[in-house]
């Protein structure tokens, strides 16, 4: 009779713990849920403001555009000093960031990082200097504000386990760049190929749910567009695919060689100039800004901000810009991210590549002019990021064609062994690790993203 009596409590105290647990489960998907959905709309309302401040700037170049002499000196200049002083860590794409707290194991200096306190200042920033005309995207600062939104998740939940934050941190990087670009598949390839290098299956449904979460509230709230509208080029195997050769070899070339003059200006300049940088921030960033401006006044206000009107003009074959258009792009660009100011890298390079290719076009006849754009377009953003994958997918999705995707990857693939001959390490991964030494000097706080290594 005790027996049974003993075995009866038992089970009920077991099916107790387990509807307990079963509740305590669901309260977590609920709370990653929310926070994905969360992600969509911040990240819908970054564009929203993104635009506002692009069409501020366009209303001052209207009025005078002599006036962006003073505008984007003092814009960057108010940037650097804002992010110094009281938003450190805001500084840069943001994507070298998520990366760098993917590799941490204290978790107070995560915390620091991803912030809400940072990610709004991100927002706010990034903002500011599309507004003073630095060349500049929103793209990889939503990176690291929807890794914020989703390690602001973890915290609420109380997550200690450091795997479980990583997972998180993934997933609204990932889920970031869905919203972003409106690329839900995208948005998967990035967050295994350029934030995790992994697939666990651990994470891989957390990673799925918030880009999904995240994609599906971006199509609600600005419906299913394409980001750079819709092409019906194609590339068929042939004399065409020497546009394939051409876009990759050029590509390349210009991508590494981008990627390693940002390397090496983030370790510092040489000489009596770096100390000048080192020591006065704030008018190294002015002076970068009236570089910015003499570019712009110089393009006629085509090198300012994010590109996106250029490339989707070049892509729709709406518009014909000179080469001059993407070397000062190209220019503008490194200058901008040289400056410190927060502000992305992923907008610029698809609009210097696009550049690439409508220049390239020209001379290959043979080949229909948008596919040799979208082929310039993928090199040039392949070779900068050196994430083939992730570069394939983010254009195929942002054209709505799938009819170039396997000459799209011909060229990704050639650009980015041009690019790994010219700069050894991938662009976002060197950062990350300069940003690993700089918030855990000690080497005992996180390790070196494993990607990181000379011999890949």
């Amino acid at each position: 009779m005790h027996t049974t009596t003993s075995t009866q409590v038992g089970r009920i105290r077991h099916f107790r713990d387990t509807a307990r647990m079963t509740t305590v489960e669901w309260r977590r998907k609920l709370i990653y849920w929310g926070s994905s959905i969360a992600v969509g709309i911040v990240a819908i309302s970054f564009a929203a403001l993104a635009d506002k401040a692009a069409a501020l700037r366009s209303d001052v170049i209207k009025h005078n555009p002599w006036f962006m002499l003073l505008v984007t000196p003092a814009g960057l200049a108010l940037s650097i000093w804002l992010t110094r002083r009281f938003f450190r860590g805001a500084q840069g794409s943001g994507i070298p960031q998520a990366i760098a707290c993917m590799h941490l194991n204290d978790l107070a200096v995560v915390d620091r990082v991803l912030s809400i306190r940072i990610a709004a200042a991100k927002i706010c920033l990034t903002c500011l200097g599309l507004v003073a005309g630095a060349s500049i995207g929103r793209e990889g600062p939503t990176v690291q504000v929807g890794a914020a939104i989703m390690n602001a998740a973890a915290r609420f939940l109380r997550l200690s386990e450091i795997a479980s934050r990583r997972a998180l941190v993934m997933t609204g990087g990932a889920a970031g760049v869905a919203a972003a670009f409106n690329t839900p598949l995208a948005g998967i390839v990035f967050g295994i190929e350029e934030l995790a290098h992994s697939f666990e299956h651990r994470t891989s449904g957390t990673l799925l749910t918030g880009v999904v979460l995240s994609g599906v509230t971006a199509i609600a709230l600005v419906g299913n567009y394409s980001y750079f509208g819709h092409t019906d080029v194609i590339v068929p195997v042939g004399v065409s695919w020497l546009a394939v050769l051409a876009c990759g070899l050029l590509g390349g070339i210009a991508g590494g060689s981008f990627s390693a003059i940002l390397i090496r200006a983030s370790s510092g300049l040489p000489g009596a100039f770096g100390r000048f940088v080192a020591q006065r921030p704030i008018l190294f960033a002015a002076l970068c800004g009236l570089a910015l401006a003499i570019i712009g006044v110089a393009s006629g206000g085509m090198t300012y901000g994010t590109g996106y009107a250029q490339a989707r003009a070049i892509i729709q074959g709406d518009e014909h810009y000179p080469a001059s258009y993407f070397v000062l792009k190209y220019c503008a660009t490194i200058i901008s991210y040289c400056s410190g100011i927060p502000g992305g890298l992923f907008a610029p390079s698809l609009s210097v590549g696009a550049g690439i290719g409508g220049w390239i076009a020209q001379f290959l006849p043979h080949t229909t002019p948008g596919a040799v754009v979208l082929l310039g377009t993928v090199a040039y953003f392949s070779a900068v990021v050196q994430a083939p994958l992730t570069a394939t997918v983010i254009v195929m999705e942002m054209c709505d064609n799938q009819q170039v995707t396997l000459a799209l990857l011909a060229s990704s693939f050639l650009a980015f062994g041009v690019s790994r001959m010219i700069c050894k390490q991938p662009l976002y991964g060197a950062l990350a690790e300069r940003f690993l030494r700089s918030v855990a000097p000690d080497g005992h706080k996180g390790e070196a993203p494993k990607h990181q290594s000379k011999e890949d």
